[in-house]
């Protein structure tokens, strides 16, 4: 449960998905600049970091750039020409196994498709290998393509399996082409477009003399460096930019084609620059969102929700500040926003402004101020880092192979308490590993639990109970044991050697009343095959519950949390304890045995800690956020 422990409370930075990992300062030339000015900006920059690759290296940048992660998430190939994205594929393509080859027909094997066709710059390099524009796709379906220029077609002639068809144009625009041309399903579209946008700004030195080399190519260009296309297909291919904004997918693979060749597609990152370039100037903001709000407000995360944003144009994102500070970037169809990573107790304001397509930005919305909620109690922890102290006992009622705390074998080979009867041949046994002391639920609520389990060889069960009539001594079997709620640790299914390992993560226990005692029973009493059972990680906490009068636990609070400096500790009616903090891994890092009320934590690095406090046989631990 370290693990899983850790990943509840690190602070989560949001990342947009309109927001590239793009390294800093890649764009501060093009800052300022509108129209074809910012345009060459844009070309110089993505060329004077263009390393070319070969044209062979593409096979191997598809592992990284072209991995279905979005739809089946099944590690296939993704592919525009056969990609469903709202149900089964019609078929699959294994990366490197089902490379082509010969095809005669759909589903034989995939190629590399230019989407800007090779023929319309004569084979020549860099742009033969360029992978901003080469996509991996069904090679049957790539030769229907041919070097038909991308358009919209009403009545097909041919249609693939996932819907991409070819036929006559019929988008509608004056003096549009209504020849032949091809056309991908609508999922797609923005990225088609936003890749001849990058063609036109890469290649601007050279796209200017293209245009008559085939009679396709004379179609879609119209033999400028400045506008290069058409002013039909520049028309369509801003409508299918605006209308299928930048994705998931598109992000990773302009981060992957950044890795493989030094250079990335800027309209991916900023998708504002089409408009900029190439769209009629609009100096008009759209409207402030309206009824900022938020719910499901907890102890490191709120979810805000506001009124959507009006523009002449249109609004493409929303831009979510932190206290003054851009946290993320949100589609325009989105009007909602999880903040997490907050620390607890603490207050935060938001505000969200709308953006469109040129950039110009709205007032903010209603500002909104909220305070998180106090981080939950950690009533009970225990990671077997020090078995010279550990919160369990271990006790045997047939054989003597009992639970051993051992340095290694728990969670990322951690320490941890294990059941290793299988070494000793198959020997029936009942054994049990309970708490030291009873917790006493009553003075909390919202108590969750989590632990961490690794089994390997047999199929014996291990079994988490709790019981409120255990008094601490003799034989466990004679007291009432019942199974912690919501809690069924799977059996070992393989029957040897491997380990299989279960994370049991924040389950409510909430229903658990009284003192408790908490147990691990293992039973092979009825001839089960010996499992080797390893525990370790386990952590209750809860919430204080402020009506209860009598605690069995010691009070106290801290302040500043977060802190980066001295650390105040307050309990009533006790002027001397002990401390000890804990990394996440159950390492102690800082202990005192006799302390004022004042702690140095100058010397601990960011992050999230433990603090155990003890007194006059009392204990309590709470969690540290360290700035």
């Amino acid at each position: 449960m370290k693990k899983n422990l850790i990943s509840l409370l690190l602070v989560i930075v949001s990342i947009s998905l309109v927001q590239a990992q793009v390294p800093s300062g890649y764009y501060d030339s093009a800052q300022g600049l509108t129209g074809y000015s910012l345009k060459t900006e844009l070309s110089d920059i993505i060329t004077n970091g263009h390393n070319p690759q070969g044209y062979g290296d593409l096979w191997d940048a598809y592992y990284n750039s072209d991995v279905d992660d979005y739809y089946e998430d099944d590690g296939s190939l993704l592919d525009i020409y056969s990609e469903n994205p709202t149900g089964a594929d019609p078929y699959n393509y294994s990366l490197g196994s089902d490379q082509c080859g010969n095809y005669n027909g759909e589903g034989s094997c995939y190629n590399r498709e230019h989407l800007f066709p090779k023929s319309w710059f004569n084979d020549q390099s860099p742009m033969y290998s360029d992978i901003h524009h080469i996509y991996p796709t069904d090679g049957y379906v790539n030769g229907q393509r041919s070097n038909f220029s991308f358009g919209e077609v009403s009545n097909a002639s041919w249609t693939s399996q996932n819907g991409t068809k070819k036929g006559n144009n019929s988008y509608d625009f004056p003096g549009a082409y209504n020849g032949t041309v091809f056309e991908p399903i609508d999922e797609f579209k923005g990225d088609v477009a936003r890749v001849y946008f990058y063609m036109a700004t890469r290649y601007e030195s050279q796209i200017d003399g293209w245009e008559n080399n085939t009679a396709n190519s004379d179609i879609a260009l119209n033999g400028t460096s400045t506008q290069v296309y058409e002013d039909w297909f520049l028309a369509m291919l801003i409508d299918w930019h605006n209308a299928d904004p930048v994705s998931q997918k598109e992000i990773d693979r302009n981060n992957a084609a950044y890795n493989f060749q030094g250079n990335r597609n800027p309209f991916i990152d900023n998708p504002q620059y089409v408009a900029q370039i190439w769209g009629t100037p609009d100096n008009e903001a759209p409207t402030a969102p309206t009824n900022l709000s938020y719910t499901n407000l907890t102890d490191d995360s709120v979810l805000l929700t506001w009124n959507a944003a009006t523009d002449n144009v249109g609004v493409v994102s929303y831009e979510i500040k932190q206290d003054g500070n851009i946290i993320a970037t949100v589609s325009e169809n989105t009007t909602s926003y999880p903040t997490t990573g907050l620390s607890p107790e603490t207050s935060y304001t938001f505000e969200i402004f709308a953006l469109d397509a040129y950039g110009n930005i709205s007032n903010p919305s209603n500002s909104l101020t909220i305070t998180t909620l106090e981080a939950p109690n950690v009533i009970f922890i225990e990671n077997f880092e020090d078995c010279e102290n550990v919160q369990f006992t271990a006790i045997s009622e047939l054989s003597d192979l009992d639970w051993e705390c051992t340095e290694e074998f728990g969670e990322n080979n951690s320490g941890a308490y294990q059941m290793n009867s299988f070494s000793n041949g198959q020997v029936p046994s009942i054994d049990w590993l309970i708490t030291s002391n009873s917790i006493n639920f009553d003075n909390y609520t919202n108590e969750t639990l989590s632990f961490f389990t690794a089994a390997s060889y047999g199929d014996s069960e291990l079994q988490l109970l709790y019981s409120n009539d255990y008094n601490g001594n003799g034989s466990p079997s004679n007291f009432t044991w019942e199974e912690v709620p919501n809690v069924t640790i799977p059996l070992h299914s393989t029957g040897n050697a491997n380990v299989e390992e279960n994370y049991f993560s924040n389950i409510n226990i909430s229903s658990i009343t009284g003192e408790v005692y908490f147990a691990f029973k293992y039973d092979t009493s009825n001839g089960e095959q010996a499992t080797r059972w390893t525990v370790d990680s386990f952590v209750i906490e809860g919430e204080e519950d402020l009506s209860t009068t009598s605690k069995s636990q010691l009070q106290f609070s801290i302040y500043p949390n977060p802190s980066n400096g001295i650390l105040n500790i307050s309990i009533p009616t006790v002027e001397k304890f002990s401390y000890r903090i804990y990394d996440l891994n159950g390492r102690l890092l800082q202990q005192n045995n006799n302390s004022t009320q004042k702690i140095s934590v100058e010397n601990l690095a960011s992050g999230l800690y433990l603090l155990q406090v003890s007194s006059k046989g009392k204990v309590a631990t709470k969690k540290l956020v360290i700035n």
